[in-house]
């Protein structure tokens, strides 16, 4: 199943999305994909509604150096245990919004991954029982200043910024990413990174895990599991797509910010 995020004329919502016929449409529902719903009859081509990110975490986790390529083109290490930092709460954007440049970085970069999204409580959870804690799953954009990156020794400010980690276009619950999913980033049309989840170093089950160790996960909460070779750059004005098989299309802007 599907679930987007979508602008409500009372404020936000969730609905279905649904192939039929004519085209995917949205099929509002009453509650939350990670608990009860129920369908309602309110449904609209998916073209003529505002899709929003589809969650608003309390916490947004990420994983360095993932994929072995990523960890060679940086020339790094790949880590004995998984790498995790955080990005702010602040930092998600949705589909079709703007990713801001800020004045204090000249070297912003892509980073396409996939991301899971959380869909019940989850503390000290043991791998094999992680799968019954995700609610599905969607593409990431884990935007990174890497000046700032390199400058500060750690990710918290590169990694932070509002607008550096754009989420969508919806939550799916179907994609399997053990089954080697492949994920894309093109800007302005040109492919930059072209990877698999079939590379992944920790898989997302010893992610969830490992970070449901030291921290709960709570419905809604975001984990992002690391990126494939190729990131780069992104200028003001380009056009950042992040693809991945089965979950859709993440598209948004790039624009710099009054410094």
């Amino acid at each position: 199943m599907r679930f987007a995020r979508v602008q409500r004329p009372g404020g936000a919502g969730y609905a279905l999305v649904r192939d039929t016929e004519q085209g995917l449409v949205a099929q509002l529902i009453d509650g939350v994909p990670f608990g009860n719903f129920t369908e309602t009859d309110q449904v609209a081509p998916l073209e003529q509604v505002r899709l929003l990110a589809p969650v608003i975490p309390t916490k947004v986790l990420l994983v360095g150096r993932n994929y072995a390529d990523h960890a060679a083109e940086m020339a790094s290490e790949i880590p004995g245990e998984p790498m995790v930092g955080a990005k702010l709460p602040t930092a998600v954007v949705g589909p079709d919004d703007a990713i801001g440049l800020p004045a204090q970085s000249d070297e912003v970069h892509h980073e396409a991954e996939l991301a899971v999204i959380i869909g019940g409580l989850a503390r000290h959870v043991p791998p094999d029982q992680a799968g019954a804690h995700i609610a599905g799953y969607t593409c990431a954009n884990d935007v990174t200043a890497r000046d700032l990156q390199a400058r500060d020794g750690q990710w918290t400010r590169a990694k932070g910024f509002d607008t550096f980690c754009p989420l969508g276009p919806w939550l799916d619950t179907d994609v399997d990413p053990t089954q080697g999913v492949r994920l894309q980033c093109r800007v302005n049309g040109d492919t930059r990174q072209d990877g698999t989840t079939a590379d992944l170093v920790f898989g997302v089950a010893e992610l969830v895990s490992f970070c449901s160790q030291f921290a709960t996960l709570l419905p809604g909460d975001v984990l992002l599991t690391g990126t494939p070779a190729g990131v780069g750059p992104i200028a003001d004005g380009d056009r950042v797509e992040v693809d991945i098989d089965g979950l859709g299309t993440l598209a948004n802007s790039v624009q710099a910010e009054a410094g």
